[in-house]
C-alpha cells in the first residue's frame, strides 16, 4: 500500500495554496502530484522506489522509505488526493483501477479524529475544527473524486474489485 498522503509539500513551500492566511491543507495544491505519478511509474517500471515519509506535525518529509512491490502485478495507491492523478495514470497506461471510498460521514469523522488525537498531529482544538469542515465537505469531495475519474464504491467492493483484477493477472 502505497500512502500517496505522504507526498504532501512540506510546510515552506512557497507554491502552498493559503485560506484565511493560512496553508490549505486540503487543497490538492498542497500536494506533489508530479513527484507520486513518477513514483508510481518507477515502481510500475522496476518495482521499486524510494518513497517519502510525511509527519504531520512537522509539515515536512522528515526521511525517505524504500518501497517494494515484490513482484506483485498490482499495488494499492490511497490517499485523499488520488483521484487528482487518475487521468495522467491512466494516460501512461499505470492505472488498473480508481475508487473512491463511500463510507458513513459521521464514522470517518470518528476515526480521523481518533487518529489524528492518538497521533498528536495538531492541538485538538485545531484537529476538531478540521474534522468538522471535513466532515461537511466530504459530499463535495467525493463528487470532485467521482469527476476525476474514481468510481465511488463502499470497501468491500473495492477489496471484491482489486481482488478480481488480481485473479485476472498471471503471477509469476
Amino acid at each position: 500500500m502505497l500512502c500517496l498522503d505522504d507526498f504532501y509539500k512540506d510546510g515552506d513551500d512557497p507554491t502552498l495554496p493559503q485560506r484565511n492566511g493560512q496553508v490549505d491543507w486540503e487543497s490538492p495544491q498542497s500536494w506533489d502530484a508530479l513527484t507520486a505519478v513518477e513514483t508510481i511509474a518507477r515502481l510500475a517500471r522496476d518495482g521499486r522506489a524510494d518513497v517519502p515519509v510525511y509527519a504531520i506535525g512537522a509539515d515536512r518529509r522528515v526521511a525517505t522509505r524504500p518501497f517494494d512491490v515484490d513482484g506483485s502485478p498490482l499495488f494499492v495507491a490511497e490517499g485523499i488526493f488520488a483521484a487528482e492523478i487518475v487521468e495522467e495514470c491512466r494516460r501512461r497506461g499505470l492505472l488498473a483501477g480508481a475508487y473512491a471510498l463511500r463510507r458513513p460521514r459521521g464514522a470517518t469523522f470518528l476515526r480521523r479524529l481518533a487518529r489524528d488525537l492518538s497521533e498528536q498531529r495538531k492541538a485538538p482544538r485545531v484537529l476538531v475544527r478540521r474534522g468538522v469542515a471535513l466532515l461537511r465537505a466530504e459530499p463535495a469531495v467525493l463528487r470532485r473524486q467521482m469527476g476525476l475519474g474514481a468510481e465511488a464504491a463502499r470497501a468491500r467492493e473495492v477489496l471484491r474489485r482489486v481482488a478480481g483484477l488480481l485473479a485476472g493477472h498471471p503471477h509469476g
